[in-house]
Parts: structure tokens; sequence; C-alpha cells
């Protein structure tokens, strides 16, 4: 994909290690991690004998796309791991997809951590594909928001592309994104454009909720637009206004039902927030050998 002017990094299942190693993720890794335990695992800790060597398996029960496996290492720094499929990779129900052997202590002490993470993460990247898959043929683009789980955006958007989706926007700092209530607050669309290009050399995209305003949007000169809670036919009509002349991105009220409808009308991209903000975890269990 050569357009760049929201779109920060590629989608797909190869994703760089070393991404899953920033010192934000480590941060939350570790933090979540003395969330959970708190003073100590009080359980674990009368119940098991401290000199215990066991390992741990930690088993898809349901077909999933593999997420947050690079983030294992950070929390099972004193433990060997055996990562058996890597981040993208689909399984089936029944797969042990990692291992890890050590402290029966620290396995137990570390579970749930891991699970709440990778089940998240998983998640997140099986809806991405559904949508991918939805619209396989188009050559439309699924893209995310930033309608993420607070603290949790870095890896959500990595699991976005994971799952085969691209990332619109990280931050509010990557680019000019003017919404209503900007165009509200700036006395209009055209004067919020003006004053953005004025003031800023970042992409500026502009959000439409009608024909007039993608009229006016283009008379501005915007070279992406976002068609707002628009139906599948005045998609149709705004595509064939717009002529070339933008990029175009459609949003608002996007579901798995409806997108093949949306996808076919023509546009570039489709963001879909539900992507972060509404997947479902996956199941995985880890047992104890």
């Amino acid at each position: 994909m050569n357009y760049t002017g929201f779109i920060f990094v590629e989608g797909g299942s190869e994703i760089d290690s070393s991404n899953w190693r920033h010192p934000e993720i480590v941060d939350i890794v570790r933090r979540s991690l003395a969330e959970d335990v708190g003073s100590g695992d009080v359980t674990t800790d009368t119940c098991v004998p401290v000199d215990l060597i066991a390992k741990g398996v930690f088993l898809a029960r349901e077909p999933m796309i593999v997420v947050g496996v690079d983030l294992l290492p950070i929390l099972y720094d004193k433990e060997d791991i055996e990562i058996l499929n890597e981040n993208g990779s689909c399984v089936s129900e029944g797969t042990e997809f990692i291992s890890v052997r050590g402290s029966a202590r620290r396995l137990l002490t570390l579970e749930r951590t891991a699970l709440n993470f990778l089940q998240r993460l998983s998640g997140i990247a099986v809806m991405v594909s559904k949508f991918v898959k939805a619209v396989e043929g188009t050559g439309c683009v699924i893209l995310d928001t930033r309608k993420t789980t607070p603290g949790l955006r870095r890896l959500e958007k990595l699991a976005v592309r994971a799952g085969g989706g691209f990332n619109h926007r990280f931050g509010l700092s990557d680019a000019v994104l003017i919404k209503n209530n900007h165009i509200a607050a700036a006395g209009g669309l055209t004067q919020a454009v003006e004053r953005a290009k004025r003031q800023s050399r970042l992409p500026v995209e502009v959000e439409v909720r009608n024909l007039v305003e993608l009229e006016e949007a283009l008379a501005a000169g915007i070279a992406h637009l976002m068609l707002d809670n628009f139906t599948p036919e005045l998609v149709c009509r705004a595509i064939r206004k717009v002529a070339g002349r933008a990029k175009v991105e459609v949003s608002g009220g996007i579901t798995l039902e409806n997108i093949r409808e949306y996808s076919n009308a023509g546009p570039d991209f489709i963001s879909v927030g539900a992507v972060t903000h509404s997947a479902p975890a996956v199941d995985i269990s880890f047992r104890l050998l």
C-alpha cells in the first residue's frame, strides 16, 4: 500500500518482535502483574511446595489467531519458554501453542496475567480477521480507531495488524482529523480546514455528515474524507461526486452483517471501532502438567 496519509503501519501477520519489547509495553506487563499479585499469591504459596518444578501449556479451546506470545518472555523471565506458534498464527481448537517450564509456584502466579493478555489480544485479531475476510476482493482496507482500552492502545493496535488490519492514527498528534465538534468550534468546515492547513504540515482528514459537507471539503482541497454514518447508497453517490479527487473512508454503524455492502460501494478504507472496543476474548486455558 503506497498511501500513507494516516496509515502508519501495514497490516499482516508478520510483526517485528521488537515492537513487543517497547518500553511502554514492558511497563504495562509488569504493572499488570503487580496489580494481580499485590503483596503475594497467598493461595499458591500456602498450597504448592516451594521446590516443585512443573511444565505448563497454553491451550486454544477454540479456533483462533495467536497474539501476544512475545509478551511472555517479559513475564516468564526465570522460566524456560517454548513458543510453538508465532504471533499471527492461525491455530485450531486443542492446539498447545506455548509451553513453559519452571517453578510450579511461579507458573501458577503468572497464569492469569498471561491469559488476560493472550485472550484479549487474540480476540481482537480474530474479530479483525472476520472483517478483513468480509471485504476480500473489493480492494477495501480495514482500519482500526482510537477506541481502545485505556493504556493498552499500543498492544491492541499490534493485535489489529496480526489480524490483517491496518492502523489508523495512533494518537492525536499523528494527524489532523477534523470532526463535527471541531467544525462547530471553528465556525464552519472551511474555516476549520483553513486554520489546520495554516498551522500544521500534518495530513488533514475531514469527517463529513452529508453530501453538502462533502462538496465543501473537496472545495477546500481535502485529500482524505471520512463519510460518517452514510448509508451504502449514499456512499455510492459520494464516491461518484469525489471522482478520484480524494481517498474515501467510511465510518459509523459498520457491522459484519453490512460491511460487504459498504465495501462494494467502493471506498478505499472502512474504519471499525468494534474491532477493539467490542472484541470478545478468545477461550484459552493454562494447564499444569
